[in-house]
């Protein structure tokens, strides 16, 4: 533990307002973090029972003084109850709280699971379509028909934080992620099955046409000259071109060649305004450029999924449709998967989960020093009445520790609670 700044004090010292630092193992108390600010005469008298002689506390985040040892001595606080025999209530409540949390994690594993069938899915896609073009859209097909059924079965959608770890070929999770955030917001806008089904298809195939570009030349992406601007562009044509050739249904054709459009007339190829473009497409555009500014080719200039949606909505608004970006914010919520944040007590975390439901509420891990990194919490939001996220920070701004324990991802991606992948599709 940091202990600058911090000093001693008798524990009958101790003051609703001061911040202590427990210098106890984390199951050896009944709090949920090891540093906090007292904030009631009940969480006092259970501090004051845990038996330390003296308390570590810091001065700078306390909003009242200790009691001198004078006016100890003259009135000394009420003896705290003798010890119990057994856990305390607290403590088993925060075994539960434990039991809660190792359920969650084990959900989040699921879910990484089934995004690596999903994942590795798409590569076999990408990798065979011209080879074998009709087995190929009909897996393109199973896969999309199970998440779709899986998004309008589930009556509330949690969007969890991948680990960019997973998978060995990262190349693959830009169309995952495009097709799972497309189906999300067609869901979330009522459309139905067929539509989803398109938008998931749209998603694995909307890239298809960048196979014909160069690696090199896609390597510059991010800060193209006009030569290879002009080249990245004609991955459009390409694709709309190799999606004829191979018989894709004529939605998902729409969307390989309008996904660059925007209602503004500023997009490309083709400078499409408004209901000129489908409406598919214009839901591809919003995600597509969400995931751009989040995962670009040289990941140095990534923005955090938090300032990728500001950007959009304060600089972009005018290129998007107003509902689907409407619908994406408020979706991933303020905070989306991904973000580091800052909690009111001074914690620092990173949002897991976003339940579209309680956007302003989600699953955060949060860095505790006492607390083995294997073991991290994950806190739901929506149960912790006294926590909330101050603002959000950028994970450079972090210290190293924090950094090496939080894991940012270098790539941000996302998949959300379904059933069972399809089985024998591939």
């Amino acid at each position: 533990m940091d202990t600058k700044g911090t000093v001693l004090i008798r524990s009958e010292q101790l003051n609703v307002g001061i911040y202590v630092c427990l210098d106890l193992g984390w199951m050896d108390h009944p709090f949920t973090f090891s540093h906090f600010r007292i904030k009631n005469e009940e969480q006092l008298q259970q501090v004051r029972a845990l038996g330390l002689e003296k308390v570590r506390v810091d001065p700078s985040r306390s909003t009242s003084a200790p009691l001198s040892l004078k006016d100890v001595q003259q009135n000394p606080p009420p003896p705290p109850p003798p010890a119990a025999s057994g856990p305390t209530e607290e403590v088993v409540a925060k075994r539960e709280r434990m039991a809660k949390l190792k359920a969650r994690k084990q959900a989040i594993n699921n879910c990484e699971k089934k995004y690596l069938d999903a994942a590795k899915s798409v590569g076999s896609i990408s990798r065979n379509l011209l080879a074998r073009p009709q087995e190929t859209i009909a897996e393109a097909e199973a896969l999309t028909e199970h998440l779709a059924s899986s998004l309008l079965a589930e009556q509330e959608i949690a969007i969890h934080l991948m680990n960019d770890k997973m998978m060995g070929e990262e190349v693959y999770y830009h169309s995952l992620n495009i097709s799972v955030l497309a189906m999300i917001m067609g869901r979330a806008m009522g459309l139905p099955e067929t539509d989803l089904k398109m938008l998931g298809m749209g998603g694995i195939f909307h890239d298809v046409g960048k196979m014909k570009i160069p690696h090199k030349v896609l390597q510059n992406a991010d800060k193209p000259n006009k030569a290879e601007q002009d080249f990245i562009q004609l991955h459009v044509q390409y694709g709309y071109e190799i999606g004829q050739k191979v018989n894709l249904p004529l939605p998902v054709l729409r969307i390989i060649s309008q996904h660059h459009e925007y209602i503004d007339g500023s997009g490309y190829p083709n400078r499409l305004k408004g209901d000129d473009i489908d409406s598919l497409s214009r839901i591809l555009s919003v995600v597509n450029m969400y995931d751009n500014l989040c995962n670009p080719v040289h990941i140095a200039n990534a923005l955090t999924p938090h300032e990728a949606l500001s950007l959009m909505y304060a600089q972009q608004r005018k290129r998007f449709d107003g509902k689907v970006l409407g619908l994406l914010v408020h979706s991933m919520g303020v905070y989306p998967p991904g973000t580091i944040v800052r909690l009111n007590n001074e914690a620092i975390g990173m949002v897991m989960t976003v339940n579209i439901t309680k956007p302003l509420k989600p699953h955060v891990m949060v860095y505790e020093e006492q607390v083995p990194k294997e073991e991290a919490m994950i806190l739901d939001l929506a149960l912790e009445e006294d926590l909330s996220i101050s603002k959000a920070i950028r994970p450079s701004q972090l210290p190293t520790p924090v950094f090496e324990y939080l894991s940012p991802r270098s790539r941000v991606t996302y998949f959300f609670d379904a059933g069972n992948p399809p089985r024998g599709s591939r």
